[in-house]
């Protein structure tokens, strides 16, 4: 769910600009599923602009409190939150942990890296949701730790159903700063696609599973 259109838009508008996420209709991209995709996102790369950085953390933080007040811990899903999830935490003046995908094979064996306590309210930080699944490993993973999951708070998602639906399942509440119709709408409107280009847009987001097969 995404709180302010403004800020879906502008969000948008400077991932766009910094190639974070990237509109090729006409070369589709190849996703590790195996989904051929016209767009292609890497929030991670907005880590090397200090502006577009610090909005993201901002607006993060702001939604954070907006929405949960002052969490125990800040929680980053590993790799990719990692960067967004600290500078959250350090906007906010809170503990930071990272969730691995599975617990490390030698060690401690942690999955969830850093100081965390049993019954410790926590807000979850994502760059991207696509299925939902990487991210709710994430929450279970928490979850088994004893934590108070308040909600997650991601950068962008393409808004899936499925994902729509694993979120409920699981009972945790997502929030976006964007998603997929209205990083359409921005770039529509700026003239970064054409009208052929949004309409291949709008055909793979309603069936992104069979598009090219």
């Amino acid at each position: 769910m995404v709180l302010d259109k403004q800020i879906a838009k502008k969000t948008a508008e400077l991932l766009l600009q910094i190639n974070a996420i990237k509109l090729e209709p006409e070369n589709p991209f190849t996703w590790a599923s195996g989904w051929k995709s016209p767009i292609y996102c890497d929030n991670r790369i907005m880590l090397s602009y200090p502006q577009v950085r610090n909005f993201v953390r901002e607006e993060i933080a702001k939604q954070v409190e907006k929405l949960y007040g002052r969490p125990d811990v800040i929680a980053g899903v590993a790799t990719g939150a990692i960067g967004i999830g600290i500078l959250v935490a350090e906007a906010l003046g809170l503990p930071f942990v990272y969730v691995r995908p599975k617990p490390k094979e030698h060690g401690r064996q942690n999955q969830i890296e850093g100081y965390f306590e049993d019954g410790q309210s926590v807000v979850v930080i994502e760059d991207l949701i696509s299925t939902g699944n990487s991210s709710l490993n994430a929450v279970q993973a928490l979850k088994a730790q004893n934590a108070d999951i308040k909600g997650m708070i991601a950068i962008f998602t393409y808004g899936f159903p499925v994902s729509t639906e694993n979120f409920e399942k699981e009972g945790v509440e997502l929030h976006t700063l964007s998603d997929y119709q209205n990083l359409i709408e921005q770039a529509s409107e700026t003239n970064y696609i054409q009208q052929n280009q949004l309409q291949t847009l709008l055909e793979w987001r309603s069936n992104p599973q069979e598009w090219k097969k």
